[in-house]
């Protein structure tokens, strides 16, 4: 490998989404750890991605589950020890594997020293550290921000009396990255990790760092009511400000000290989201990718993915995404996409296809390599707060986080030897990684053949897209080079549909099922759900 293709690894890589409270448990305490993770590699490795992210694991008191961090530096009992994250790193580099971690750089926990000493009064050395504003003469917050978990972001302390800005829970305080020095005692932190040898960043929340030094309120959106408050309104003052590309731009000249390291953030701004991955990424001093929420959503049709793909082609020609079909806070895409099909495994076979051919880097999560569905968690189970606030029109993120099943003839699946922190569920335990290592035609041998051709296939990684198209069933598009293209398509139907090739002279490359006969008048038979790529040979 090239120094050049070395340096830009993560163009086109596969990544495995590691939510370590559900990956594996080696202390018997029924919650992942780090060990768990390290003990796990082989069968990474043997799924053929090219990195593993692994969500939060820093020091915290667990209110968002990791993500209200009390020390950036260090690693919380629950998931082990710093060493345990050094042998980690350790034993991945030599499986052939990168790593990447969150980084939680806009807001920590209220129990963080910095909070604990920036609400004891107006001036002490923190005390500029987080967003505080005095009220209104009537006692009310300064505007009509509202945090994404429900309620007003606005939090009254008696200490300080004073407000200060969550954009999350109130145990999440924003940090001020106006004050230079949070944005030097960030960067710090991220080189603490750069240090001990991590490949790359997640950022979290990265529209988030930013806010409006005016305070302005936000318009509202002027649609119909939500369920969820924060949805109607449109988010321009409090998020999303034009002054986190410069953050950006310092967080790479620190990246780039340390080489074949990679920054992918976390965009979701609304109807800003395409604009602000093409801002955030494009040219080679700001992050290196952008994570997509587009096909997280519930829509799924052809010409819905058509839309997304060429909006992103138009839009973000100088940016690089990375496309996710699911997530730790997402419904499961064999649920969210997939609850009415009946070939559940062909249409996990498939998703994999088309995910695999986009261009842009992919994010697997834990457990779709084994086509899991979403798992029912009944309410006195819940333990992820923004499901408890608003269900039961909201069930929260609970049921994409039970545990990975690895055994189906061992208590919990393999996951733990004691009662895990949420409950397996049962419809999950005939999916088992080691039941479907012993089956040539499973989801997870489809993954791993899959992605080791994949590996060999550059076309797939960095050429271009063209010619995206969809009719109610098919979705199809081309992947080019200088030297060769790619045809794919795409049936999510579960019924056969007739596509019209270019070509009679069309070379079947790689498909889901049977490779489908290519008839003499250019036109083939596409079985229900089955997706192939092509090239022509002519």
């Amino acid at each position: 490998m090239t120094n050049d293709a070395q340096q830009s690894w993560w163009k086109g890589a596969v990544l495995y989404q590691i939510y370590p409270r559900s990956f594996q448990d080696t202390s018997s305490n029924g919650i992942g750890d780090l060990a768990g993770i390290t003990s796990r590699l082989s069968y990474i490795r043997e799924l053929g991605v090219d990195a593993i992210w692994i969500s939060p694991f820093f020091t915290s008191p667990m209110k968002d589950f990791g993500y209200d961090v009390s020390d950036y530096r260090d690693v919380d009992p629950l998931f082990g020890t710093l060493d345990d994250f050094k042998i980690l790193v350790e034993e991945a580099h030599k499986n052939g594997l990168k790593v990447l971690i969150d980084q939680v750089l806009s807001h920590t926990s209220d129990q963080h020293p910095w909070f604990a000493e920036s609400r004891q009064n107006k001036t002490n050395p923190k005390a500029d550290w987080y967003v505080w504003v005095d009220p209104e003469e009537d006692g009310t917050p300064p505007n009509n921000w509202l945090s994404v978990f429900g309620g007003s972001s606005w939090q009254w302390d008696t200490r300080r009396c004073q407000y200060y800005l969550h954009n999350y829970l109130k145990e999440q305080p924003d940090l001020n990255f106006h004050n230079p020095e949070v944005v030097q005692a960030q960067l710090d932190n991220v080189q603490f990790w750069l240090d001990l040898g991590v490949d790359g960043f997640r950022l979290d929340t990265a529209p988030y760092y930013y806010h409006d030094k005016q305070l302005r309120s936000n318009p509202a959106k002027h649609q119909g009511t939500d369920i969820k408050p924060y949805q109607m309104q449109q988010h321009i003052y409090d998020i999303a400000r034009p002054e986190a590309v410069e953050f950006f731009q310092k967080l790479r000249l620190l990246m780039d000290q340390y080489p074949e390291t990679t920054l992918l953030g976390e965009v979701d701004g609304g109807d800003r989201t395409l604009q602000l991955m093409s801002d955030y990424t494009s040219g080679d001093d700001r992050m290196h990718m952008a994570y997509s929420f587009e096909l997280l959503s519930d829509h799924h049709s052809p010409d819905y993915i058509s839309t997304v793909l060429s909006k992103y082609t138009a839009v973000l020609d100088k940016g690089w995404v990375c496309w996710s079909l699911g997530n730790h806070d997402t419904i499961r895409s064999m649920t969210r996409w997939g609850a009415d099909i009946e070939d559940k495994e062909n249409f996990a076979k498939l998703l994999l296809l088309m995910s695999g051919t986009l261009k842009g880097s992919v994010c697997l999560y834990q457990g779709e390599e084994l086509g899991l569905p979403e798992a029912d968690v009944a309410f006195e189970d819940l333990q992820d707060p923004y499901g408890i606030d608003f269900w039961p029109e909201y069930k929260g993120r609970d049921g994409c986080r039970t545990p990975m099943v690895w055994d189906a003839r061992q208590p919990y699946g393999g996951f733990s030897i004691t009662d895990p922190w949420l409950p397996i569920d049962p419809h999950h335990i005939p999916l088992a990684a080691d039941n479907q290592e012993r089956h040539e035609d499973s989801t997870l041998k489809f993954y791993q053949n899959f992605l080791a051709w994949r590996k060999t296939q550059q076309i797939l990684k960095t050429g271009e897209i063209s010619n995206i198209e969809a009719t109610d069933s098919v979705l199809s598009y081309r992947r080019t080079d200088e030297n060769s293209a790619y045809l794919i398509y795409l049936n999510f139907s579960e019924q056969e549909q007739q596509i019209t090739l270019p070509s009679k002279h069309v070379a079947c490359l790689y498909s889901n099922q049977r490779m489908p006969e290519i008839h003499p008048d250019s036109t083939a038979t596409l079985a229900p759900l089955q997706g192939f790529i092509a090239t022509i040979s002519e």
